[in-house]
This record gives C-alpha cells, sequence and structure tokens, in this order.
C-alpha cells in the first residue's frame, strides 16, 4: 500500500514508537532526527558519530529480512539507475516506510539535478502508484538546492512528492513523455516574457 503523507505526519508518529528500530538510507548530512541507524554508499561516520552509521559497499543492502521497523528514503530513489532492485529492498528490510521525491517540476527547476537524476516520478493517486519515467529535462534549470529548499516552506506540495508505504511500493514504468516531443523551456526565454510584461504594465 502507498499514499500521500508528509514529512510532519511522519515524524509525529516516529516519536511516538521511539522503540522502533529505524533507518535513515542516502541522506548523506541530513538524517531523520528519529533514525536510530543510517546507510550511505559515503562514508559519514564521523559526522554521525551518536548513531549507528553503516557503509553501503554493494548492491545489496547489507541488513536482514525486516530488520527495520521503518525506512526512510529521502531523495534516494531518483538516483538509481536500477530503482526497482532498490525499492525490492527496501520492502525486504522493512515493512514500512517514507518516500521522498522531488516533483517532476522540482526536478527541472535546480541545477544541481540535471546531471545527478536518472528518473522521474510523479504519484498516481487514482490507482496508488508511483510512476517512473526516464528524467526529462525540459526546462533550463535555474534556481540552487539551497533556493528550492527555501521554496518548499511555501511550495512543498509543488515541488516534494512525499509518501507513505506498508508492506509493498507499488510501481510502474511509463516512458510516454519523451523530450523530443516537447520545445525547452527556456528561463531566459520566460525572463524576457516578465520584463515585457512588466514593462507594459508600468507604461499603461
Amino acid at each position: 500500500m502507498l499514499k500521500r503523507t508528509s514529512i510532519t505526519h511522519v515524524n509525529s508518529i516516529l516519536e511516538k514508537n521511539l522503540n522502533w528500530k529505524i533507518l535513515d538510507i542516502g541522506c548523506g548530512y541530513r538524517a531523520n532526527k528519529n533514525a536510530s541507524i543510517i546507510a550511505d554508499i559515503q562514508d559519514f561516520s564521523d559526522f554521525y558519530k551518536e548513531k549507528k552509521f553503516v557503509k553501503i559497499e554493494g548492491k545489496n543492502l547489507p541488513f536482514k529480512d525486516k530488520e527495520f521497523d521503518f525506512v526512510i528514503a529521502s531523495h534516494v530513489i531518483e538516483h538509481i539507475d536500477n530503482f526497482e532492485f532498490f525499492i525490492k529492498e527496501l520492502e525486504r528490510i522493512s515493512s514500512k516506510g517514507y518516500i521522498e521525491l522531488p516533483s517532476r517540476l522540482g526536478d527541472n527547476l535546480v541545477f544541481e539535478n540535471k546531471n545527478d537524476h536518472i528518473w522521474w516520478f510523479c504519484f498516481d493517486d487514482v490507482t496508488n502508484q508511483l510512476i517512473a519515467s526516464k528524467k526529462n529535462q525540459l526546462i533550463d534549470p535555474f534556481i540552487t538546492v539551497s533556493t528550492a529548499k527555501l521554496l518548499e516552506e511555501i511550495f512543498r506540495e509543488s515541488l516534494v512528492v512525499e509518501l507513505a508505504w506498508e508492506e509493498k511500493i507499488d510501481y510502474k514504468i511509463n516512458n510516454q513523455i519523451r523530450q523530443e516531443n516537447f520545445e525547452k523551456i527556456s528561463f531566459l526565454k520566460l525572463f524576457r516574457k516578465y520584463l515585457s510584461k512588466k514593462i507594459r504594465t508600468i507604461f499603461k
């Protein structure tokens, strides 16, 4: 089962279940405060001295079946070439968790995402499925990650997809959206249109 949620709601649940074994995977320097174990392909053991840190060496996650009560994967899946295997691994090591992804719009706006992200995701509220397609860069990016974080404070639902799952992460791959079928939106073109409209407004 997969459904929309929010990190605020998730944290309220985790804070009521302090006895849970909680994994935050691929979080870099931004681990969830409620995580008891942190895992990443980079070595952040010096940064997380007060928590247990596990370095991921291979494709298989170095954990036992159903080892965790809850697993957090925030802004991870879009980076992984074989995301289907990764999803199966999440389902193997836990029975529930939280997934956070950039929306397609959010993904396109940010400079750093242009080369780092392999997949695009959206959520189908009718079928409760995660819809994956190969990343398409349809907008010339014009904001940084730090700027995106500031915008998320107001426009979070437009820039981020937040999902809770239990037992199974339902998904499908749909590559019908192709970059060659769309004219890329240029920030410079958008800015020129904005200036033109602004000037017309001033001199009305």
